[in-house]
């Protein structure tokens, strides 16, 4: 084949440090829009953006001149800067260390995209633990419990 033709759809999920429920109403939308912003400019164009307190959901196209840290660091880095610069009470805003990507069936976009839409309504009842732990089941991913949260 002459050339190279990708359709690869992740799921990244990553907490604040220590899991600190720093995004507040007030950062919410426009930290998810500037997260969005960067996955653009990355060509890992995004479909759905979100999360709750402590936590971010990412549904993206994988671009394939870019490899999975990589736009994940970025994503972090980037924001983790932005984030600091909207208020004072900012100041000390940081991401965890690590995070999950999952890849997503194109047959499942919708349902993700329901998912991310819905973390508000969904964190009344499940908190950000039991909902990795429920996604490293989900998709047989092997951890070390004792590395898992710190």
């Amino acid at each position: 084949m002459p050339q190279s033709l990708t359709k690869v759809y992740t799921h990244i999920v990553f907490a604040t440090k220590h899991r600190i429920p720093m995004i507040d109403d007030h950062l919410e939308d426009p930290l998810f829009k500037y997260i969005g912003g960067i996955c653009n400019s990355l060509e890992c164009y995004p479909i759905q953006v979100g999360g709750y307190r402590d936590h971010v959901h990412i549904l993206c196209r994988l671009s394939p001149k870019i490899a999975q840290m990589r736009l994940v660091r970025e994503i972090k880095r980037s924001s983790s800067v932005w984030v600091k610069t909207q208020g004072i009470k900012y100041r000390n805003f940081y991401w965890q260390g690590g995070y999950s990507i999952f890849s997503v069936n194109p047959t499942r976009v919708s349902k993700v995209t329901e998912y991310i839409k819905n973390q508000r309504q969904h964190h009344q009842h499940r908190d950000y633990k039991t909902e990795v732990l429920a996604f490293l089941n989900q998709y047989n991913v092997e951890y070390d419990p004792k590395y898992l949260w710190d």
